[in-house]
């Protein structure tokens, strides 16, 4: 979409005729408390563990990442997402920590969690703000490995609501890592794709009136085989046959924009991927408008050899009082303000 359509739309926005609903993921970077819970991985999280991970840490980071949700707001969603899935958390109380901060208490944001039996620890959230979305109900799916029964990852949430008044169903995930090399560990997140996709089917099937919002860091890129394939997202709105999803990250990662770096390569791992529900319609009912990389200023590395990447809590074992090594992605739902709910 052009400049001048973006800018008439804005400006049609903040006068009332559209409203925008933003809807972003973030992935907090080992967002833990500083209690030893678990004696292994969480150790490192811990006044006696190896990063010193004291209160003073903790509230730091609890602070800089309040701070970075609270930018998300701007001319088209002023005060700032509807939704917003997060991951690498440890529990619930750091999401109550998160949400209370002064940077974030005025937006009132409500909770979604669901304890995750990940070996590291770390579970997906939900965060929402309930002037704009209403939950209705809350399932949590597991994801098994036929032939790796021991196996455990992130459960998938799927959070279903009314977004402006329309039902909307978002699965928040955070896929299999990459340990062991990419092609090696592909089959996990393959598997996590075909998940995602059983989840949306039966969502579909109970009730196909409704809007699909699947987003995450999936630990792959767009074109990688779990997302383009298995799931199906598909690169061009075009392309996109009912009931399917559109996937707005390919174009932008074309364009050599991602939300992490490594060795000077930009991968697009955490995407918000939308059903055909939101596509081609006019708007008095929610519909795609854009999607961005919130890669602000503040959030990037200002010097030496990781220059624009996204400024950590730690390197090198170092304490940079940072952010997450990813950056927070959004997308835009508009619709006309006189048919909003």
């Amino acid at each position: 979409m052009s400049f001048v359509a973006l800018t008439v739309l804005a400006t049609l926005a903040q006068e009332k005729q559209y409203q925008a609903f933003g809807v972003a993921f973030y992935n907090l970077e080992n967002l833990f408390d500083t209690i030893n819970n678990n004696g292994k991985y969480d150790l490192e999280f811990s006044p006696n563990g190896a990063r010193k991970w004291d209160g003073d840490k903790y509230w730091k980071k609890i602070h800089n990442m309040a701070y970075a949700i609270s930018q998300m707001r701007g001319n088209l969603a002023p005060k700032g997402p509807a939704i917003i899935g997060v991951s690498e958390i440890e529990n619930r109380t750091v999401l109550d920590d998160l949400v209370a901060d002064p940077a974030l208490k005025d937006s009132r944001l409500q909770i979604v969690h669901h304890d995750s039996p990940d070996r590291r620890g770390v579970d997906v959230g939900l965060l929402y703000n309930p002037r704009f979305f209403r939950v209705l109900n809350v399932t949590n799916h597991r994801l098994t490995i036929e032939d790796n029964p021991t196996f455990l990852t992130r459960d998938q949430m799927c959070v279903t609501g009314l977004l402006a008044g329309e039902k909307v169903s978002v699965i928040v995930n955070h896929w299999p890592s990459r340990l062991g090399g990419q092609e090696q560990s592909s089959y996990l997140r393959e598997a996590a794709a075909a998940l995602n996709k059983h989840i949306a089917d039966s969502l579909l099937a109970d009730d196909p009136n409704q809007g699909i919002i699947i987003m995450g860091d999936l630990n792959d890129d767009p074109m990688d085989r779990s997302v383009a394939k298995t799931l199906g997202a598909k690169r061009k709105q075009s392309e996109v046959k009912a009931p399917g999803f559109f996937n707005p990250w390919w174009e932008m990662l074309d364009k050599g924009i991602g939300t992490l770096a490594y060795k000077g390569q930009w991968n697009l791992f955490d995407q918000i991927i939308i059903s055909d529900y939101f596509l081609g319609k006019d708007r008095k009912h929610l519909s795609y408008f854009k999607c961005e990389v919130l890669n602000r200023e503040f959030l990037k590395t200002k010097d030496g050899d990781r220059q624009g990447y996204p400024l950590r809590t730690y390197s090198g074992g170092v304490f940079l009082n940072g952010y997450s090594d990813h950056f927070p992605t959004i997308i835009y739902l508009v619709k006309d303000a006189v048919n909003r709910n």
